[in-house]
């Protein structure tokens, strides 16, 4: 199967405990987050979470995806299926490199024939999004 990765890394000034409030914290997810917004359900493995994706460049969609990994002040993965041969794995990183300062990524994963083609077309798109998340949640963090 083939996979292919789009991912953003920023430097932010806030620790875990800050990142992961606002990551944890769906509902509020659109006082900050460009591209997910509306975003329902809870955090928990295998938890179901709704929520409205909008990429400039893509348009607006309803996105029904599961958690399918999570650790506080560390992580939230989800994962969507997008029929057959198409699968999108959506997620947050947080590396705290000492108090204060950490390191957020935050991504999708395509995985499969489609998943692989999806991404070749639409790279720059994502990249920019992915930029925008990174640097709307490090500007929220840090205020």
């Amino acid at each position: 199967m083939e996979t292919a990765r789009i991912e953003k890394r920023v430097g932010v000034r806030a620790d875990a405990d800050r990142l992961w409030d606002l990551i944890s914290d769906l509902p509020a997810w659109s006082h900050w987050n460009p591209v997910e917004k509306a975003v329902e359900g809870t955090i928990g493995f295998g938890a179901e979470l709704a929520l409205t994706e909008t990429i400039e460049g893509l348009g607006e969609r309803r996105v029904a995806a599961r958690v399918v990994d999570w650790q506080p002040r560390a992580q939230l993965v989800w994962a969507e299926s997008r029929g057959l041969w198409f699968r999108v794995t959506r997620y947050y990183e947080i590396e705290e490199l000492e108090p204060g300062a950490c390191i957020l990524s935050n991504g999708w994963i395509f995985s499969g024939l489609r998943g692989e083609w999806f991404h070749d077309g639409r790279r720059p798109v994502l990249r920019r999004a992915a930029e925008a998340v990174g640097e709307a949640i490090k500007a929220r963090a840090e205020s």
